[in-house]
């Protein structure tokens, strides 16, 4: 995952860090890179699969997550996102983020989660409209 570069991931979204994303150690606390992984994704499927998350009568409940980190950020920098998907299931789908600095062709970290879909009114698992 180390040596993953921007060409890797399809879909992209920038992120500009703020102040508040540093924790006491003057890097981005390990909690921002999930609002990440959170923000692509769902820009992603709310913006290109018509998933409207107050609406929709599948939603996807996350069911795994990892966080693989490589070097540090912090503020102030300005980082590009990279989504990609690892697996499509039935009714999972488990996607994969890099997290870049603007200008290094190397992630400084890798993660992502699985998504498991349901109907919103039931949660019980359904399967994707591809």
């Amino acid at each position: 995952l180390r040596n993953r570069t921007k060409s890797d991931y399809l879909y992209y979204l920038t992120y500009r860090t703020r102040w508040s994303d540093n924790d006491q150690y003057s890097h981005m606390n390990n909690s921002i890179y999930y609002h990440l992984f959170d923000s692509i994704v769902n820009d992603y499927l709310i913006n290109h699969c018509g998933i409207n998350p107050a609406e929709s009568p599948l939603i996807g409940l996350v069911v795994s997550s990892a966080c693989q980190f490589f070097s540090p950020l912090s503020f102030p920098q300005v980082l590009e996102l990279g989504l990609r998907v690892n697996s499509l299931g039935r009714s999972s789908v488990t996607y994969e983020v890099g997290v870049f600095e603007e200008s290094k062709p190397h992630p400084a970290a890798v993660g992502g989660y699985t998504h498991v879909f349901v109907e919103s009114k039931s949660q019980k698992s359904a399967p994707i409209n591809q």
